[in-house]
């Protein structure tokens, strides 16, 4: 089993064209909350329990395709964000596990799901290399309106971007937490380092 799946064309241009623009004229949108892994990136991340979806809807219209086509029946727990990178950004081998920081002991997401807004036109590095252990599985070359879906226990980087212009990609990772565990997240919050919202 590969451990991941593609499908392209996934949405169409225009709404990557709103994905776009909507992200990067948020208030959120700015150098990373994300950990030290995460180098030279920029974005903002939701946090945000099932019985919050209405209310990332209203707050944030442009995420309805992506939550409608990329969530998952079976998860009660979701962390999305925004994710952009440009010449000399990379993302070093990690496995996923952001709501650790409400929950100490919190396995993997079920599946994390990426969807491709906006790739360089010949575009060196940026790819995405998927790994079980130290058994190589996949690598997935960015292209616009691709969506991955990969078991979220996997381990996973983007390699360095080479050329100039800006990757930017919409990550949404899906947890299926016991009930105690979902008390501890919020049942919906932003993360950013804006210094105002």
């Amino acid at each position: 089993m590969s451990g991941f799946t593609l499908r392209r064309g996934a949405f169409p241009a225009e709404y990557l064209l709103v994905l776009r623009e909507q992200i990067r004229k948020s208030k959120f949108f700015t150098v990373n909350n994300l950990n030290r892994d995460f180098v030279g990136t920029r974005g903002f991340s939701i946090v945000f329990r099932r019985t919050a979806i209405d209310r990332v809807r209203e707050q944030f219209p442009w995420t309805c395709g992506y939550l409608d086509t990329a969530l998952r029946d079976d998860c009660n727990a979701f962390y999305l964000n925004p994710l952009q990178l440009t010449q000399g950004s990379n993302v070093s081998s990690h496995i996923d596990r952001s709501l650790h920081a409400y929950v100490l002991e919190i396995d993997p997401p079920l599946a994390v799901s990426v969807l491709y807004v906006e790739v360089p036109v010949g575009m060196k590095g940026g790819d995405l290399v998927l790994r079980r252990g130290k058994k190589f599985l996949g690598r997935v070359t960015p292209e616009p309106g691709l969506l991955v879906e990969f078991e979220g226990d996997l381990d996973h980087g983007v390699e360095r971007v080479d050329t100039p212009g800006q990757r930017l990609s919409l990550v949404c990772e899906q947890y299926l937490l016991e009930e105690d565990q979902l008390g501890e997240i919020p049942e919906f919050q932003v993360e950013s380092r804006a210094k105002s919202y």
